[in-house]
């Protein structure tokens, strides 16, 4: 409806945006989020997110006319205050929602490195931004709602890696895109491994669910993962004691050089696009859990595997990003209604 609408036609209507769009900073009062900022934003079509610039602009909550599409872990909003690097306790402490961004000098398993002990996924997703705005303005005729700011990873005597992140989506527009600038502001080359968490949970997740895209290569991680490659499009109902199934996908890019993947869920009224650049993250990493509670599909781009940075630099694809080098990195999310 809005988007098909000029700006004086609906400044013409209205006492102020907010009626339309808005992006709504608040604090969490309660529980292990206490005291954690958070911004959401809602903009007319159906479509509301939550960003916590406390946990480097991850995107929590995610819904579609009022339906989620994401997975949200048992331990929901935790300040980052509460980060443990040891082994496997980023898993205390993880929120799961559209976004948690992995990396960026180790994503998976815990590991030691030449810069030092690294846990699970690494520290951006508990990193606070800095520079954190929120920008809601006319451009043209659409009305764009944005979230910027900067996460830094540095270590005396190490890294210093900044990304600016872009979190942008317009008035009547059921989408949103995720830009991040990433440069080497150190004397030294640095491992640079990315993944894009996106975890997509029930009512879009379902037995109904069905994923599409172009005929394409896929690898399995291990046993329990070859166990499901033939069924990789498909979902499972909750079952109790399931073995997660991680896939490896190549898919193709089109003529900007994107590649796509589609979740498609005719119970739900709507289908998800997932679009990210390959150039950056030639990797589509497919988390397929059909556990009871921990019931989610997760689409992960990535530069990389989720094996850790010891392992993954075995294979001699580990990516450095040289001093002064900046990487840009695109995703975009969009939601379409189906027909009934």
């Amino acid at each position: 409806m809005y988007d098909k609408m000029a700006r004086a036609e609906i400044e013409r209507r209205i006492g102020r945006m907010e009626q339309l769009a808005s992006i709504r900073r608040y604090a969490i009062e309660d529980g292990k989020g206490r005291g954690m900022r958070a911004f959401e934003v809602s903009n007319g079509s159906g479509l509301e997110f939550t960003v916590y610039p406390d946990r480097g602009l991850d995107i929590g909550s995610a819904k579609y006319n009022g339906r989620s599409l994401v997975w949200v872990t048992r331990n929901g909003p935790v300040a980052p205050d509460f980060y443990d690097k040891d082994s496997a306790e980023w898993l205390r402490t993880w929120t799961g929602g559209l976004l948690t961004t992995c990396g960026w000098l180790n994503v998976g398993n815990s590991c030691s490195a030449i810069e030092g002990e690294h846990g699970l996924h690494g520290r951006f997703d508990h990193t606070p931004a800095e520079e954190v705005n929120t920008h809601c303005r006319w451009e043209g005729d659409d009305y764009a709602l944005e979230i910027t700011g900067k996460i830094i990873l540095s270590k005396v005597f190490s890294e210093n890696i900044v990304t600016s992140r872009s979190i942008r989506t317009r008035l009547g527009h059921p989408g949103l895109e995720i830009i991040d600038r990433t440069e080497n502001l150190g004397s030294s080359p640095m491992p640079l491994m990315q993944l894009y968490h996106m975890n997509f949970g029930w009512p879009l997740i379902s037995e109904a669910t069905h994923l599409t895209a172009p005929n394409h290569s896929i690898a399995p991680r291990d046993s329990a993962a070859a166990a499901g490659v033939a069924e990789w499009d498909t979902m499972l109902p909750p079952k109790y004691g399931f073995a997660e199934q991680v896939l490896y996908h190549d898919l193709p890019v089109d003529a900007d050089g994107f590649c796509a993947i589609d979740i498609v869920n005719p119970d739900f009224g709507a289908s998800v696009t997932l679009e990210f650049r390959k150039r950056e993250l030639p990797y589509l990493v497919q988390w397929r859990q059909a556990g009871v509670g921990d019931y989610v599909m997760g689409l992960e781009p990535a530069n990389c595997y989720p094996i850790g940075q010891a392992e993954f630099a075995k294979t001699g694809k580990l990516r450095q990003i040289e001093p002064g080098e900046v990487v840009e990195t695109v995703l975009r999310v969009k939601v379409s209604p189906m027909a009934n």
